[in-house]
């Protein structure tokens, strides 16, 4: 997707415009740079959009002295964006594999997490990005992805439920299709 030509100024305006509409005057002291720090931050949150969370995983290590059992990096902290109204999404992703012949430095992972996250996301969406990008660069056995997280939309506004948090799985390959590889991924994933 091609960035749209909007610049710094741009979205200063942007946040000028917001903090009118919700009744300050954003030439107040407190407020006067505001609409440049709030751009800074977003800039920040959705840095996910400047990168190919895929490129991560390419750089693999094969000697891997016979290792054959399952890889699993948990609690991957991460904030996203909501995709509907724009809040945070805060929460953990447990991410494991299955490796054929080779693997990756366990950082790469939770790069794959963040590059993913930093996007407008849907928790949904985020996790089968993050298991298909597994699945398509490594060729493991199988993979598995689960993310907990707690979404401001819903706890701060709305339904105003505070606590309440979503998990969503996507399981591949034999983690999803061996009982017992699955028992196994799900069990190291419990928190």
């Amino acid at each position: 997707m091609t960035k749209p030509s909007i610049t710094q100024a741009d979205a200063e305006a942007a946040v000028r415009t917001l903090i009118e509409w919700a009744g300050d005057d954003p030439n107040r002291e407190g407020l006067l740079e505001t609409p440049a720090r709030v751009a800074r931050s977003y800039r920040e949150l959705y840095e996910g959009y400047d990168v190919d969370p895929r490129q991560y995983l390419e750089k693999t290590f094969e000697e891997v002295g016979g290792y054959n059992q399952m890889v699993v990096l948990k609690d991957i902290r991460f904030v996203s964006a909501c995709e509907h109204h724009m809040l945070p999404v805060v929460g953990v992703a447990h991410v494991g594999y299955l490796p054929t012949d080779r693997v990756v430095g366990i950082s790469k992972l939770a790069r794959v997490v963040r590059g993913f996250a930093r996007r407008l996301q849907i928790q949904e969406k985020m996790t089968s990005e993050i298991a298909l990008a597994i699945e398509e660069v490594l060729r493991p056995q199988g993979v598995g992805v689960v993310i907990e997280a707690e979404h401001s939309c819903m706890t701060l506004r709305g339904v105003n439920a505070p606590g309440a948090s979503l998990t969503t799985s996507h399981l591949s390959g034999v983690i999803r299709d061996d009982p017992r590889t699955r028992e196994e991924f799900l069990r190291l994933t419990r928190r």
